[in-house]
């Protein structure tokens, strides 16, 4: 069964041509040790540092944020370490992160 506690609707793979219908999708995997890591709590923080929402990463390791377009930090907090990507998202569609916990 997958965690809901933060809400958020689960958690699925985003392909590269995922239909975003104009708009920005930030999405990807959180890994550990180069494996997938499930039940991880994904942060999406804007351009400030401040927090903006969270997923938990399904058991694929996968997350999605939509979001605008700008700066961001997407960070993964798990009990085995914690991770961060940076991406510069200009405009519309998916914008691959892969975030490595360790």
């Amino acid at each position: 069964m997958a965690d809901d506690s933060c809400g958020a609707p689960a958690q699925t793979a985003t392909p590269a041509d995922y239909d975003t219908k104009g708009q920005v999708v930030l999405a990807g995997k959180v890994t550990s040790s180069d494996a997938p890591l499930g039940g991880a709590f994904v942060r999406l923080l804007d351009g400030n540092g401040d927090f903006t929402g969270e997923v938990v990463s399904s058991a694929d390791g996968d997350f999605r944020f939509y979001a605008a377009p700008g700066n961001w930090t997407v960070r993964a907090l798990h009990r085995s370490g914690n991770g961060e990507a940076s991406v510069t998202a200009s405009g519309p569609g998916v914008h691959q992160l892969a975030i490595a916990v360790a």
